[in-house]
């Protein structure tokens, strides 16, 4: 399945900080900007960072998998082996996991590699991988 790119615009509460995070941590380049927001090419995707000081971060948490999930959050889905080198870059970054690169319903239907994080805004982000995609849906 090919599909288009996504668009997705986010607050954060500091651009110099969402530059350092989603460009240096990240890895994303970045696009257009103005003093108020910053594109950021997102897998491939477009992501914006919009200057909005106490509107980010998550506002509850949902038991999943022993886990408690940042609500809301944002991320991909990758391919596993996308997944496993997002995972080392961002340890070798020195990452905050909220939830730390893991396999989550394991041996069930959905079974998935996940990790959580924060950007410097408290947005949580969720980047996940499936040994087989057609699974990605599963019940």
């Amino acid at each position: 399945m090919n599909l288009p790119p996504f668009h997705l615009a986010f607050p954060v509460d500091d651009l110099e900080a969402a530059r350092a995070f989603y460009g240096g941590v990240m890895g994303c380049a970045e696009g257009r900007s103005s003093e108020e927001w910053v594109d950021f090419d997102f897998h491939g995707h477009q992501i914006v960072a919009h200057l909005a000081p106490g509107a980010s971060g998550d506002r509850a948490n949902n038991h999943v998998d022993g886990h408690g999930v940042p609500v809301p959050h944002f991320g991909l889905v990758l391919a596993m082996e996308q997944w496993e080198a997002l995972a080392e870059q961002l340890r070798a970054g020195g990452a905050d996991f909220v939830i730390e690169p893991t396999i989550r319903f394991k041996g069930q239907p959905g079974e998935q590699a996940t990790m959580f994080l924060r950007d410097p805004a408290g947005n949580a982000l969720e980047f996940k991988a499936f040994k087989d995609m057609a699974s990605l849906f599963a019940k």
